[in-house]
């Protein structure tokens, strides 16, 4: 053997000579091996963040509960006060009225913020996506 010989058949074999059909083939099945991963880590990654968001889920709901009763014996304390100056029912008329004006607000200011959130589309990631179609038309036509 030659040394020509030798450089065809060592082109040949680091894929130096093949042709344009198995070069696409080839391509199309890293794509594909490609995506296959990305899409299994990206399952991997949401899972982790799901476990960690519920168990924050969790702790929060916690704190809302311990919050209620904390802010239930503090409520008592208050109509106790106003109790010293009025009757207790009158004490306890004047709290639990403020709380449903306080109530009221609270529900109109979530109402409009939960309207002006809606629809949930992911406006910045549709962006992206058409930014990266129109990239990768552009560059076909090239």
């Amino acid at each position: 053997m030659t040394s020509t010989d030798t450089t065809a058949v060592e082109a040949h074999e680091n894929g130096h000579d093949r042709s344009t059909a198995q070069l696409v083939k080839d391509v199309s099945q890293q794509t594909s091996h490609l995506m296959r991963a990305e899409a299994k880590l990206a399952v991997r990654e949401v899972t982790a963040k799901a476990k960690r968001g519920a168990v924050g889920g969790g702790l929060l709901a916690a704190a809302a509960v311990t919050a209620v009763y904390g802010g239930a014996g503090l409520l008592a304390a208050l109509i106790m006060v106003v109790a010293i100056g009025l009757p207790g029912w009158a004490a306890a008329l004047i709290i639990g009225g403020g709380l449903v004006v306080l109530a009221a607000v609270l529900g109109l200011v979530g109402t409009l913020l939960v309207r002006k959130a809606a629809p949930p589309t992911p406006d910045d990631t549709i962006t992206s996506v058409k930014t990266d179609v129109d990239t990768v038309k552009e560059g076909a036509r090239r």
